[in-house]
């Protein structure tokens, strides 16, 4: 029937998606072990703080970022979401108090968050194979490119030099992480509890995650 063609069809794709699975669930494993250990603790632990302190935090890591998202518009050619972006960072960095409140948002300065792995794709650059990285989890070859690529654009390694540029990279990047996962844990428990096969579950939630994304962008 149809049904048991399309399950084929998804199977054979995945096949040819991935050629490093038993590296890959290797590292997942790790990776699962590393945040049960340590990341999902602490994130409840960033989670236990007031909302007020949570918000801040998250906004000001979200300022820095756009400034990343900037270089990724222009880079892709989305003038107009550049300048957006430029907006949002201009007034939260000022009348937001470096960033920790957001009144660009009611100024209706709303923009989404860029990488260089989404330019790659806007530039037609294809995924590869997907593959799970220690620490850094799920990716692909594309998408490392993009990240290892990211500080040829990030203007943190140019705002304030040296060890201040360092602090506010690892400000956003540290907090980002922690942020995020405490956005997450009830969404990363759900796919775990509900999941047969915990690493393919995971595979496709990512897979297909990236592509909304590249949709998105190719709307450009």
């Amino acid at each position: 029937g149809s049904t048991g063609s399309e399950e084929l069809k998804d199977s054979s794709s995945q096949g040819t998606g991935e050629c490093f699975e038993g590296v890959s669930r290797a590292m997942f494993k790790f990776n699962h072990v590393l945040d049960k250990a340590i990341f999902k603790p602490v994130a409840k632990g960033y989670r236990a703080l007031p909302v007020p302190i949570r918000k801040g935090t998250g906004n000001a890591v979200d300022n820095l970022r756009s400034l990343l998202s900037f270089s990724n518009h222009v880079l892709q050619g989305d003038f107009r979401e550049a300048g957006t972006t430029a907006g949002r960072f201009a007034v939260n960095t000022t009348v937001g108090i470096l960033g920790f409140f957001d009144p660009a948002s009611s100024l209706g300065l709303e923009s989404e968050n860029e990488d260089f792995g989404q330019t790659l794709t806007v530039w037609g650059v294809p995924s590869g194979p997907y593959l799970v990285l220690p620490f850094l989890g799920p990716s692909n070859p594309r998408d490392i490119t993009g990240f290892l690529s990211t500080s040829l654009l990030d203007p943190m390694y140019q705002i304030g030099g040296g060890s201040t540029s360092t602090s506010l990279r690892t400000y956003r990047m540290s907090t980002g992480a922690v942020d995020f996962r405490s956005q997450n844990i009830e969404v990363f428990d759900d796919i775990q509890n509900n999941s047969v096969d915990h690493y393919a579950a995971v595979r496709s939630f990512y897979s297909q995650s990236r592509e909304s994304q590249a949709a998105d962008n190719m709307e450009i």
